[in-house]
């Protein structure tokens, strides 16, 4: 029998393994699992609200090359928590942080720089 852990899903297209990695370890940081899946879409917006809607969590995070964004579970398309067509390293740790933050019910961090 196998049993999935209660994770984060992170829905990728080719995605920019900077990005990927920051926005890991940023979920790494709140101490919470994430799984990732490549997936033939064509927009962050679209892997994010997929994302969310199939993790158990309802946390999503969407990567479509350097375009990274945030969603959760119940909002519509079109309204997202954080996106960013070409974030920087602090934005990018910190929306991996907040999609973390948000299913432990805390406030979510502001940009900081690393």
């Amino acid at each position: 029998m196998i049993i999935k852990r209660p994770s984060i899903f992170i829905y990728t297209h080719e995605a920019d393994p900077a990005v990927l990695k920051e926005v890991c370890a940023g979920i790494e940081e709140e101490g919470v699992f994430y799984d990732t899946t490549e997936m033939p879409d064509e927009c962050m917006e679209k892997l994010a609200y997929k994302a969310a809607r199939d993790s158990m969590l309802g946390s999503g995070v969407g990567i479509f090359g350097t375009a990274v964004c945030l969603k959760m579970r119940g909002l519509e398309k079109g309204r997202n928590i954080e996106s960013y067509l070409t974030p920087n390293r602090a934005q990018c740790r910190n929306i991996g942080a907040n999609s973390a933050r948000a299913i432990k019910k805390l406030p979510f961090k502001e940009e900081y720089r690393l």
